[in-house]
């Protein structure tokens, strides 16, 4: 059968194989923010397993902007020249590689969440690095017991801006093909964004077009940096439930096309550190993962599609070949993004394309792979002979 989630899709001057994705997963595996063997073992999987576009995890900008101190960054060329076997291997394999580069600002300096995602006091430095002073904004800790962030001044902003621009010329240096800014979930684009953690007076501040400055000088910045013929994706908090609204992702996504954006990933809150669930049939607040519905984040990708006449790619448990098909086939969305599945199952692409009937003869399975997994279909279908 003809597939809408296995056909190509040209951006720019990059063709992706299949609208599959990798979303950027942090593995708050790396050394002072160089790239490990762990993470040439982790994204080398979902190459292997068919995933048309492979992006490696939020990579910071600067040393104050990991989340961790065990996250990647690219703020030197020795982290970029580090990454290049991982996007060598992923374009060997007929991927395309995609990077996210981020700033945690007030969500940094914390510890792994499997160690509880806590803030480091300014004396722990078990995870291999000294913590930092965190930046936002304004004077407003994310909760109780976080630090207080410094409020950037207009020049620090112009600095990271700067360190911005100078990540997308190392990404490209690197090997990757496709760049993300990370404007969600908190972290410090999203910060300046909400106007529950930016209650600045100047001209970062303020009234929509004030909190919308920083990520648009941001963008402006990248894509300048970034080359023409390779596509740019910004991913946002849709809406946040704390005062960044649907219709504000609309007005931005609007902005961020007029600068060169070429996908809005499509994610939702984190302003407060909690995700922005929907609400349950009777009203009261979905709050566990497990009470978040398939799809869930799935309708801002289309809205925005449609409002603000951009692509989108979808986030959020697309977990089925048949789902993700329907995203795609239906217009919702011109990418979808798979995160937890794809840890869960790495050649989750491969298989679905058998379930859809797209796959030629399990022909596109690695040829180490290959000659093994078509003995093994034979041998299944004898034994049900």
């Amino acid at each position: 059968m003809t597939s809408r989630l296995f056909s190509p899709l040209t951006l720019r001057g990059v063709t992706l194989p299949n609208r599959v994705v990798l979303s950027p997963l942090c593995m708050y595996s790396a050394d002072r923010g160089t790239a490990t063997d762990w993470q040439f073992a982790h994204l080398s999987a979902f190459a292997r397993g068919g995933v048309g576009l492979v992006f490696a995890e939020a990579t910071a900008v600067e040393p104050r902007g990991r989340i961790t101190p065990r996250c990647l960054g690219i703020w030197t060329d020795g982290q970029a020249a580090a990454l290049k076997p991982v996007t060598g291997f992923i374009s060997s394999m007929g991927a395309v590689p995609g990077l996210q580069i981020a700033h945690a600002g007030r969500k940094a300096s914390a510890s792994p969440p499997w160690a509880g995602g806590r803030p480091l006091s300014m004396d722990d430095t078990s995870w291999g690095d000294d913590p930092w002073r965190i930046v936002g904004p304004s004077e407003i800790p994310l909760a109780d017991g976080w630090q207080t962030p410094h409020p950037l001044g207009t020049g620090e902003i112009a600095d990271i801006v700067d360190a911005f621009a100078a990540t997308a010329v190392r990404a490209c240096q690197a090997g990757f093909r496709v760049l993300e800014i990370h404007g969600a979930h908190g972290y410090l684009i999203h910060s300046f964004l909400s106007p529950l953690s930016n209650r600045r007076n100047d001209r970062y501040g303020g009234d929509l077009a004030g909190r919308m400055r920083f990520a648009l000088e941001v963008t402006e910045a990248v894509r300048q940096a970034w080359p023409e013929e390779l596509p740019l994706f910004f991913r946002l908090s849709a809406v946040d439930n704390n005062g960044w609204t649907i219709e504000d992702s609309v007005v931005l996504s609007r902005e961020l096309k007029q600068r060169g954006v070429d996908m809005v990933d499509c994610s939702a809150g984190g302003i407060t550190g909690a995700p922005a669930f929907r609400a349950r049939d009777d009203g009261t607040p979905a709050r566990s993962g497990g009470e978040r519905p398939l799809g869930f984040q799935v309708p801002y990708a289309e809205r925005l599609r449609c409002e603000a006449d951009i692509m989108t790619m979808a986030v959020g448990r697309i977990v089925d070949a048949r789902q993700a098909e329907e995203i795609i086939a239906g217009g919702r969305a011109d990418l979808v993004a798979i995160g937890r599945e794809l840890m869960y199952n790495p050649f989750w692409a491969l298989h679905a394309a058998e379930a859809l009937g797209c796959g030629d003869d399990l022909g596109d399975w690695p040829e180490q792979y290959r000659w093994a997994i078509v003995r093994r279909a034979e041998l299944n279908a004898g034994a049900r002979a």
